[in-house]
């Protein structure tokens, strides 16, 4: 692939040339335009979208939206797929209303799909979505290899504020090599968007494919019942707005400016910002959420600052790494010295040897961890303090490293709503494998890697009071499902009973 485009190459007066990179150029054609859309699903505020209605309005040729639906991707289950279909439904619906672009959505393997949808309608140009995880590069790939000749390919980073290439060419040892390049791009990218413009052709069949999404989300949920929907997070693009905007409880409405002491406190998790769902899904941009923080800077400045720095230089960190080293969720992806003193301390006495089984189950001699696990089986999502402790414990239990990471990343990406990410896998590769840190004293199984333990977090935390929230959280989360249940049967009973007429 291309790992450059230059504006000579794509004259887009909507987008700046930065955020494309050509990597397919096809031979002279028009045809319509197709955004295949994965990673930023939104209708507002869409670098890629905005792209490809511009693409296409200069040719003057349609434009169409294609979503491609894979089953349990990386172990997703229903409370990720139902959170991830139900916001698309949404946005199908008002890409329709609003814009009349058709909305397409398949079903099976992108690398065969996407491909036959850009034949079958005659595409001159595919717009895709950037992510720097090994599998999306892969079938970008084998699609690149499969289209005709005569199809361009376009590849936008919607998701990030400074693009990731143009925020470094290479891989970065952490916060402080990557900061001074953001910031010195910032001006240029962190910019007010342009508004989607209509299209001046309408693609020739009117409508979208009719997509029967009750019956689909009800399949989902279905199949990857083992891990329910969550409750407490309505999923959208409305809901993300008044996440972060909101009157009643928007993060930067009403809780901002205790964000850069209380975030790091588990006792207190409206402290957070709440966003990670809908930054994960592309239900809303990051670029939004910096410019709406950035309007509140001059009264409450540490917190914004505190909130960009997570929001923009953590976040794209993550991406660097997981784009840059191809072993981002592998022993093999740590630094030299890590991987040497894990090795050095991999047959270390561990006090306690935990399975996945029990792991999962939150069946350790660790109430606190215990607390964290079940935070995340039953909640959906841990408080980010906890997920440093939490995975650390995991290197402590478990017969060797590679084994603790591979375990934590499982129950990441199979409970938590926002796993599957980069921000996940370098969570996890900070905590186990010591990746963008430093080597601190040495000790017994973790060798140089930064420890935590119990003593550390009651210093930092009312501890006992976390584990009784946390009581407290599952109760009400196995009561809703236990009421859920009763309704359930009720209606199958009801749907079930044959009426007698009264004349008999």
């Amino acid at each position: 692939m291309s790992s450059t485009a230059s504006s000579s190459l794509i004259e887009s007066t909507a987008v700046q040339s930065g955020r494309i990179r050509v990597l397919k150029h096809g031979a002279h054609k028009v045809g319509p335009v197709v955004y295949w859309m994965f990673r930023d699903q939104r209708l507002r505020d869409n670098w890629a979208l905005i792209h490809a209605v511009d693409q296409a309005n200069k040719l003057n040729v349609p434009v169409a939206v294609a979503f491609n639906l894979f089953d349990q991707f990386l172990g997703a289950k229903a409370r990720q797929l139902g959170f991830m279909l139900r916001g698309l439904q949404q946005l199908h619906r008002e890409i329709q209303d609003s814009f009349q672009i058709p909305f397409f959505l398949f079903e099976g393997e992108a690398i065969e799909t996407i491909p036959n949808f850009l034949e079958e309608c005659g595409a001159s140009l595919l717009v895709t979505d950037f992510s720097p995880l090994r599998q999306v590069r892969g079938w970008k790939e084998e699609i690149v290899k499969r289209v005709s000749d005569s199809v361009s390919i376009h590849e936008v980073d919607a998701h990030n504020v400074v693009p990731m290439w143009v925020a470094s060419d290479k891989l970065e040892y952490g916060a402080r090599t990557i900061r001074r390049k953001i910031n010195n791009a910032l001006p240029d990218y962190l910019i007010e968007f342009p508004k989607l413009k209509p299209q001046s052709r309408k693609w020739a069949a009117a409508t979208s494919s009719l997509i029967d999404w009750e019956s689909l989300i009800e399949n989902v949920v279905r199949k990857g019942a083992e891990v329910p929907e969550i409750k407490w997070c309505e999923p959208g693009e409305v809901a993300a707005l008044e996440t972060l905007i909101g009157n009643k409880n928007g993060f930067l409405t009403v809780r901002l400016k205790n964000y850069a002491t209380d975030r790091n406190n588990p006792m207190k998790p409206k402290g957070l910002s709440g966003l990670s769902p809908y930054l994960h899904f592309g239900q809303i941009s990051a670029q939004r959420c910096a410019l709406e923080a950035r309007k509140l800077r001059k009264v409450n400045p540490q917190a914004v600052d505190t909130f960009l720095e997570e929001l923009i230089v953590r976040r794209e960190l993550a991406d660097n790494f997981c784009y840059y080293q191809p072993y981002y969720d592998s022993l093999q992806g740590a630094w030299d010295w890590a991987r040497k003193t894990l090795m050095d301390h991999a047959l270390d006495k561990r006090e306690h040897l935990y399975t996945r089984e029990q792991l999962e189950k939150a069946q350790t001699a660790d109430l606190l961890w215990n607390a964290s696990q079940l935070e995340l089986v039953h909640h959906g999502k841990m408080h980010g303090f906890m997920r440093m402790y939490w995975a650390k414990k995991i290197l402590e239990w478990t017969i060797s490293p590679q084994e603790a990471l591979e375990i934590a990343i499982y129950l990441n990406d199979k409970y938590h709503i926002d796993g599957r990410d980069p921000s996940g896998y370098v969570g996890c590769m900070w905590s186990i494998c010591g990746v963008h840190d430093q080597g601190w004293r040495e000790r017994s199984v973790f060798g140089k890697i930064r420890y935590m333990n119990y003593a550390g977090c009651k210093r930092k935390f009312d501890v006992d009071g976390y584990i009784a929230y946390v009581k407290r959280l599952v109760a009400d989360v196995k009561k809703r499902k236990g009421e859920t249940l009763l309704n359930s049967k009720a209606k199958q009973l009801v749907n079930s009973s044959v009426s007698i007429p009264k004349s008999l």
